[in-house]
């Protein structure tokens, strides 16, 4: 408990500076969480859900944090040229955990809101009350518990009963220091019933040398009859920690997108946790990893099917070079009574390098009897017979290789619903396995 010992002494010497910055709602749920840090610490390196994270190593440095300050040491707006241009509506800013106002390019409908964590606490307090925390609390989870311990700002997206956005919106996670520093942010998305609305959350790093961490907590909310996109876009340093936690309610009829694409980064581990509690609700679960040098994605995701006539479809690929390591562990949960249900699993593996490692575990846990669930796991290497063809057909080995890769990654960002989105992460693709998209291009 040496690294948790010194998380636990700071949070008490600190709790009054920590509170200043952040709305009462926020600050009451500190406490609770710091009990439940205090007692489980991180998760167990090793344990069943564990098996290739060692997050009290990862966070064991005397990291610097960002408190009692607004968190915004630059204005994105001047410094950050989005690399996805054309794509939203609505740009907002996470600086270091902290939300940066940035003017609308167009008028939200009404009731929406689209801002500061801390802002939407104060205004709607009820709101709040009744969705912040409800799905990331758990006794049994410190790594939730740690983020809601240190979170002060982050980012609120909320959609009236009906109300349709016409556009995405776009939220920039900016990561930025001289010192290695551990950040906390969060995340709550709320669609009322029938509600429609499209988010790529992208995260960078605007400084290569420090080591940046960041401990990040989205909850996502989906009514009945509503539609959500949830698209995640990293692109940092190798130096940068990710660890995230996204939890998704679904109810009755809803649709959900949620795809998640890493293509420069130094450590992550992301965890999904997607409950379908309504009935024909339908979730579409995607992600892609492309790794190299000592590079490593973890993902663990768990899909709980809880009433009947609902349906899953999950898709992870991996492409590794190098010294990179992946890894992924999916778990489907079919409820005794979730009969009628369609739940589909796939892991997706390329291995370019014999120093490169994968390690998979996909998990089918099924009490109902009238479903229809599958699950596949594939690791290998390029084709040789395609390599062969193509090279015979006057395709120089490495664009032949390129282009198979390519090829491998394609389904994945087939999958997106928002063209211009996907237009620009095939561009983006290319480039990273063309070895031309060292870091953000929007960081300047």
């Amino acid at each position: 408990m040496k690294t948790e010992q010194q998380y636990i002494d700071f949070f008490q010497s600190q709790r009054e500076k920590i509170e200043t910055k952040s709305a009462p709602p926020v600050n009451a749920a500190r406490e609770n969480a710091f009990e439940i840090f205090r007692e489980k610490g991180f998760p167990v390196f090793g344990s069943e859900e564990y098996q290739h994270t060692d997050i009290s190593t990862l966070l064991a440095p005397d990291f610097g944090f960002y408190i009692g300050h607004s968190g915004a040491p630059i204005n994105p707006q001047k410094v950050f040229h989005c690399n996805i241009p054309n794509l939203s509506s609505n740009m907002n800013f996470i600086v270091n955990g902290f939300y940066y106002k940035a003017e609308p390019a167009k008028a939200l409908p009404e009731g929406v809101f689209s801002g500061s964590l801390n802002q939407f606490a104060n205004q709607h307090p009820e709101l709040f009350e009744k969705y912040y925390n409800r799905l990331a609390h758990d006794p049994e989870n410190g790594l939730t518990a740690f983020n809601t311990m240190f979170v002060q700002d982050g980012y609120v997206l909320y959609i009236p009963e009906n109300v349709v956005l016409s556009g995405p919106i776009q939220l920039t996670n900016i990561l930025k220091g001289d010192i290695d520093s551990l950040v906390n942010r969060r995340i709550l998305i709320i669609l009322e019933s029938g509600a429609q609305a499209k988010i790529l959350v992208c995260d960078h790093t605007a400084d290569e040398n420090p080591t940046l961490a960041v401990t990040q907590v989205t909850e996502i909310f989906v009514g009945e009859n509503a539609v959500f996109d949830f698209y995640e876009l990293e692109e940092s340093t190798d130096k940068t920690i990710r660890l995230t936690s996204c939890f998704v309610r679904q109810k009755a009829s809803s649709n959900v997108m949620v795809n998640n694409i890493t293509l420069c980064n130094g450590f992550t581990r992301n965890n999904y946790n997607i409950a379908l509690e309504g009935e024909y609700a339908e979730t579409h679960l995607y992600g892609m990893a492309i790794l190299e040098n000592q590079e490593k994605v973890d993902n663990h995701t768990n899909i709980e099917h809880k009433v009947p006539n609902c349906h899953s479809n999950e898709l992870f690929k991996y492409v590794l070079d190098h010294q990179s390591v992946g890894a992924f562990s999916g778990r489907i949960l079919v409820a005794r009574d979730a009969q009628k249900t369609q739940a589909y699993q796939n892991n997706r593996n390329l291995c370019t390098s014999r120093e490169c490692r994968m390690f998979a575990k996909p998990q089918l846990e099924i009490y109902a009897d009238d479903v229809k669930c599958s699950h596949g796991l594939t690791t290998g290497q390029l084709d040789d017979v395609a390599l062969f063809y193509m090279r015979s057909r006057g395709i120089p080995e490495k664009e032949a290789r390129l282009l198979l890769k390519f090829a491998f990654t394609n389904d994945v960002i087939e999958g997106i619903r928002l063209d211009i989105l996907k237009d620009r992460l095939k561009m983006l693709v290319e480039k990273r396995f063309r070895g031309e998209l060292i870091r953000c291009q929007g960081c300047i």
